[in-house]
């Protein structure tokens, strides 16, 4: 077989075999490279077997982690082996619960699980979520979701079972025309003392939301004098009590006026435990009775001067010598029960004391009479 046919031979079965056809002068050019690839190979193959040994020497993970499994597999044996076997008994309750029938109004209680600007979603322990909306949760203008923390717990009455994504709507207002008035009339019963945010001002006093409810507050209840300018309170907190809780009419009144005269009470009595008997002090005639005048002696206290404390003279009313007005000088005679009494008497006796005392005294009538014989005793007739 000559050259050419053996060429064309072994191009045919390389063809055959799947191997593209090259020239006899392609397949020589690129022999070399071959042996470049395959030298490269070996070298490969020599550093690989060398890794492989030095890897061999060292503790592999896999031998490790094979060798702690079987203490692992102990452990969690040991772990259920400890629990307690649980029983369909465990899962009563959530059940019963899951399968328990909803109707709207009802009163549910669930876990908020997630807080937004706009809605609450709260989880009820059954087949789905309950949902808040802004809007079903107060009439408070001012009211925000951002007081709600996640895991709290709320109780919301629902006012429609299947919304539009397959969740319970619920309304935290409605529950409060319930729940929320049982509380007020507790907080009325025991006359709690609660801070509320004024909302607004509107005739003869301001408003104010307790549990979602709005509620009343009379300018004469709002301080311990009646208040001309109802505005200065908008957006102020002050402590108040409830004075009326009536579901029925929706009618809740609350008062600061009862809180503050506690505090004005125990402030004085405080400042009277401080005041001692015998100081003498200047005061102003606040108001004039038929048994004497109170007198106003500043920093909120006030004493009594009965009208047989206030001359040495007999009077038939205090009004024959005192004015509303007047600064007179008193002197604190008793303490008693939070009451201060006051004298002005009393200080015409220091005075006139202090006038006696101030008298000359006469000598001895054997100095007077020494005296007089060495006055004559230079005198010539």
């Amino acid at each position: 077989m000559s050259e050419e046919e053996k060429v064309i031979a072994q191009e045919t079965n390389e063809a055959e075999a799947g191997v593209p056809v090259e020239t006899a002068a392609e397949a020589a050019a690129e022999a070399p490279a071959e042996a470049v690839v395959e030298a490269e190979a070996v070298t490969e193959a020599e550093a690989a077997v060398e890794a492989e040994a030095a890897v061999e020497a060292e503790v592999p993970a896999e031998t490790v982690a094979e060798a702690e499994a079987p203490a692992e597999e102990a452990t969690e044996a040991e772990a259920a082996a400890e629990a307690p076997a649980e029983s369909m008994a465990d899962y009563d309750a959530a059940i019963t619960a899951s399968m328990k029938p909803i109707h709207e109004g009802d009163i549910l209680k669930g876990t908020v699980i997630g807080v937004s600007d706009e809605e609450l979603t709260v989880d009820l322990g059954i087949y789905t979520d309950g949902i808040v909306r802004r809007e079903d949760a107060s009439d408070d203008p001012d009211f925000t979701f951002r007081d709600f923390e996640i895991g709290q717990e709320i109780s919301a009455t629902v006012i429609r079972r299947d919304n539009a994504q397959g969740r319970i709507q619920l309304s935290l207002k409605a529950a409060a025309a319930v729940l929320g008035w049982e509380r007020l009339q507790q907080l009325e019963k025991d006359q709690t003392n609660i801070t509320v945010k004024i909302s607004e001002a509107v005739k003869s006093g301001v408003t104010a939301y307790v549990e979602g409810i709005r509620g009343f507050i009379p300018a004469s209840k709002l301080a311990l004098s009646y208040v001309e300018n109802l505005d200065e309170y908008v957006g102020k907190e002050i402590e108040v009590r409830v004075i009326t809780a009536e579901p029925e009419g929706k009618h809740l009144v609350l008062s600061a006026r009862d809180i503050l005269r506690e505090k004005e009470r125990e402030e004085r009595k405080q400042r009277i435990s401080n005041v001692e008997v015998g100081l003498v002090t200047e005061g102003t005639v606040e108001t004039i009775k038929d048994y004497g005048a109170f007198i106003d002696l500043g920093k909120g206290l006030s004493g009594l001067v009965h009208v047989s404390q206030i001359s040495q003279q007999r009077i038939k009313h205090p009004g024959a010598v005192l004015k509303e007005g007047q600064k007179v000088k008193v002197k604190v005679i008793a303490v008693k029960d939070g009451k201060i009494s006051l004298s002005m008497k009393a200080l015409e006796d220091v005075a006139a004391q202090e006038i006696e005392e101030e008298t000359y005294k006469m000598p001895k009538a054997e100095n007077a009479t020494t005296s007089l014989a060495s006055l004559f005793k230079n005198i010539k007739l």
